[in-house]
């Protein structure tokens, strides 16, 4: 198992230093884009995130988004927004919706309200450079291109959000690496996801995946199904991960974890193999330190080869990746039971095809 880590991580170095090596052409491909942004609550630095986007260095573009809420908190940087940039078509569209999943339903009515047929969907936290539609969008020249994604890092407010930062750098991002270098399919992550109208409409629109927790995950793998390649775009946008105590920080990955489970079975059970830190552990106690510790240089070599492609920085914090290996570790382990996750404070039954219903209603339903 040691050696299995050793090449995954391998595979990890080389997965960064290619990413840092490609540039993507700039194809001149600058279409009108439709930017869906479904929110929630006032996330840390949204009105910085939501900012980004409208300091796009993009001919023609607007931006809806969808608030369920008339008391949102969201409303009124929203307003700001409309206010500092008066002519950039920014709109609020009510979006209360019966889908399970919340996120998909808002993005259903989104697409109905959209004026163009680009559309890009990611997160409202999500911190974005003044190129960023040009780099994702232009790669939609390609015709193959169903979808365009991109890498994402973290920043964290507290210990706890620091962690969670630096497992995205140091764990989620190598694996990511390492499927697109043995993979030109991919996956979509939700951090960015541009698509045409026409592939959505082909796959049945987000009517479609409105009862599964991972549209991310749906929407990527329903285009691919078309035929169609999911591009990665060298751009890397930032996540802000407020400063969440240690408790939300397990539950926020234990839900992530238990739908990697359901979605990507394979890939979640092949997630065992890949952690050089617990079996250095292991065999370290057995008596062969002389394994275990070229084992755990190559884990950290890995996870700083992450954190360059990347382009971050605290390369300081790799002294703390054995212990965030373990508590991913023990993430792992306690999502391989269960079937209940805990989402913008509602609590939910993961289904084994990866679907979910309202726990609170199923428990009510009951004799």
């Amino acid at each position: 198992m040691v050696a299995c880590g050793i090449a995954y991580n391998l595979l990890a170095v080389a997965g960064a230093l290619r990413f840092r090596r490609r540039r993507n052409p700039d194809t001149g491909y600058r279409p009108p884009v439709s930017i869906l942004k479904p929110v929630k609550g006032r996330d840390p630095a949204f009105y910085e995130a939501i900012r980004s986007h409208a300091l796009q260095a993009y001919p023609e573009f607007e931006m809806l988004f969808a608030v369920a809420d008339a008391d949102d908190p969201a409303l009124l940087d929203i307003a700001r927004l409309q206010a500092e940039f008066p002519a950039l078509p920014i709109r609020v569209i009510p979006s209360a919706n019966d889908a399970p999943n919340r996120k998909a339903g808002s993005l259903e009515i989104l697409a109905r309200e959209a004026k163009y047929d680009v559309l890009l969907v990611n997160d409202g936290d999500i911190l974005v450079e003044p190129d960023y539609l040009a780099r994702v969008v232009g790669l939609l020249r390609d015709e193959t291109v169903g979808l365009v994604t991109c890498l994402y890092r973290g920043r964290g407010g507290s210990v706890a959000a620091k962690a969670e930062a630096l497992g995205i750098a140091t764990e989620f991002a190598p694996s990511v690496l390492v499927a697109r270098l043995l993979s030109s399919s991919g996956f979509a992550l939700g951090s960015t996801m541009a698509f045409r109208r026409r592939e959505l409409e082909a796959i049945g629109g987000f009517a479609a995946i409105r009862e599964y927790l991972a549209d991310d995950f749906q929407l990527g793998a329903r285009i691919s199904a078309l035929g169609r390649r999911v591009a990665m775009a060298d751009s890397v946008v930032e996540t802000n991960l407020g400063a969440g105590d240690w408790e939300s920080v397990w539950k926020h990955q234990l839900r992530w974890s238990r739908t990697i489970r359901v979605s990507q079975t394979a890939g979640y059970f092949g997630y065992l193999v890949t952690q050089a830190t617990f079996w250095c552990l292991v065999v370290a106690v057995a008596g062969y330190p002389e394994v275990a510790l070229p084992g755990l240089l190559v884990r950290l070599l890995a996870a700083a080869a992450a954190m360059w492609a990347l382009g971050g920085d605290g390369y300081g914090g790799l002294v703390w990746v054995p212990l965030r290996d373990l508590f991913g570790f023990a993430v792992w382990c306690g999502a391989l039971s269960g079937n209940t996750v805990e989402w913008r404070g509602e609590r939910f039954r993961l289904l084994k095809d990866g679907r979910i219903v309202s726990a609170a209603e199923t428990e009510r339903l009951q004799p």
